[in-house]
């Protein structure tokens, strides 16, 4: 009996402890982990949201770049800190949902090892092709790349990356056969596509933008579940056929296992508040994000469908680790 209310007395004060933390929470400024290299779309993600994120909780928010291993060393040190809400991550589709099935062994779980606030935002990705290619709309470039097999060359920014991957979920729901062509970089292979030595690419919209309006590349169909605000008469490849298909790049913010559900809910609304203001919706509506702001379990069930997802996509396309 006195075992038994030592135990009870313990596990009272600890969560009378846990809650004032929370309700203190933050009294020193928090780490925004930022698994990759400034200056990409998650950087700008990061970077847009931290200076109204650190105005609303009263501390700085401090942006950390800690690139490397394709987003898996910055991922790691969020899942392994201390789990108090002074380290957060920028998570990504790369890191989260396709990286455990690309690597045999990661150093952490996506799943287990995070406590999802909120997913911010998704970046639909837009099919296109060099106009020598002979097909007007989307429909007719399934025709011409079934009865075509594998002389269409699709480029991507690298192996394994949203681009490669939609890439192959389209080869696989349409029972097309595109080739894959990888580059280090977007950059380069929207040069190459602009300069007819790939025929096709899924890329992100900010990429492509200029060369669709100056009539360099022809747009066929967007990835994502809706259109898209910036090219509204764009049908959806779902629209045009494949009522399942959703191709995504996304992103959200991630708390290490284990931190003070209070904590969570404080971060999450902080940021969904922030993720609504007109300033930061327009900017990041600009540059082609379309914004979330899911809640914590929502974005946890979202992770999870996506890692299922993707684990075919990956098997299938024989993608294996670069470097």
């Amino acid at each position: 009996m006195k075992n038994l209310l030592t135990v009870m007395l313990t596990g009272a004060l600890l969560i009378c402890v846990a809650t004032v933390c929370a309700q203190a929470y933050p009294v020193r400024p928090i780490r925004f982990i930022v698994p990759f290299a400034p200056g990409g779309s998650t950087d700008t993600l990061a970077r847009t949201l931290s200076t109204k994120l650190g105005d609303a909780l009263g501390q700085q928010v401090v942006v950390d770049n800690r690139a490397g291993g394709n987003g898996n060393i910055g991922t790691d040190l969020v899942a392994h800190a201390v789990p108090d809400g002074y380290t957060i991550l920028l998570g990504y589709i790369a890191n989260l949902a396709i990286g455990p099935s690309l690597y045999a062994q990661l150093p952490f779980d996506p799943v287990k090892d995070f406590a999802p606030i909120t997913q911010l935002a998704v970046a639909p990705n837009i099919l296109v092709v060099h106009p020598s290619v002979p097909v007007k709309n989307f429909q007719e470039f399934i025709a011409y790349a079934k009865a075509n097999p594998a002389k269409i060359n699709f480029a991507s920014a690298a192996v394994a990356s949203p681009g490669h991957l939609a890439g192959e979920l389209l080869n696989l729901a349409a029972g097309i056969h595109m080739q894959h062509v990888p580059y280090k970089g977007s950059g380069q292979a929207v040069v190459d596509l602009v300069g007819g030595q790939v025929q096709a690419m899924v890329s992100g919209m900010s990429s492509v933008m200029p060369h669709i309006k100056a009539g360099r590349l022809r747009p066929l169909a967007v990835t994502g579940a809706a259109r898209s605000p910036a090219m509204p008469d764009l049908p959806t490849i779902a629209e045009a056929g494949f009522p399942k298909f959703e191709a995504t790049a996304w992103y959200g913010v991630l708390a290490p296992a284990g931190t003070p559900p209070a904590i969570v809910t404080r971060l999450h609304d902080e940021i969904v508040r922030a993720l609504r203001l007109p300033d930061v919706k327009e900017r990041l509506e600009y540059v082609g994000f379309e914004i979330v702001g899911s809640t914590p379990a929502a974005f946890g069930a979202y992770i999870k469908s996506e890692i299922k997802k993707w684990a075919p996509v990956v098997k299938a396309s024989g993608a294996k680790p670069e470097g």
